[in-house]
């Protein structure tokens, strides 16, 4: 089906959609920090990247990446409408990803990037490599 707007019009209408982050599986990880008594993080934090969360004591910052928009190897999903905007934007989005984590990681940060499947999954794998980090 072709656009009822123009493309100077549709670009305007999408730019001023607002995203609200991958709010339940951060939620998710924060029910699993605090299951386990891990304190000290904190999240809304004005560092480059927009951790989910990070703490500061270790400087460690944790993303929790869902698997459609971050390319999962396991469940990314490719739409079959409009594929070539999608591919443009997934790589752009883990190229994204690739400079935060080098930018991070030079300003002396360490970077631990949880899959949402992985969270679902395997939760306890997810809270070791965070305690490993925090070491």
């Amino acid at each position: 089906m072709a656009d009822v707007f123009t493309k100077a019009k549709r670009s305007e209408v999408m730019s001023r959609i607002r995203g609200r982050g991958n709010k339940e599986t951060e939620v998710v990880l924060a029910r699993l920090l605090r299951a386990n008594r891990i304190s000290g993080w904190r999240r809304h934090q004005p560092i480059f990247g927009k951790p989910d969360f990070i703490f500061p004591e270790f400087r460690l910052a944790i993303f929790v990446d869902g698997c459609f928009w971050h390319g999962c190897p396991e469940h990314a999903t490719k739409p079959k409408n409009n594929r070539a905007f999608w591919r443009r934007k997934l790589s752009a989005n883990k190229k994204r990803d690739q400079l935060v984590n080098r930018v991070l990681r030079r300003a002396g940060w360490r970077v631990v990037r949880i899959w949402e499947c992985a969270l679902q999954k395997r939760p306890q794998s997810c809270l070791q490599r965070i305690q490993r980090a925090m070491k």
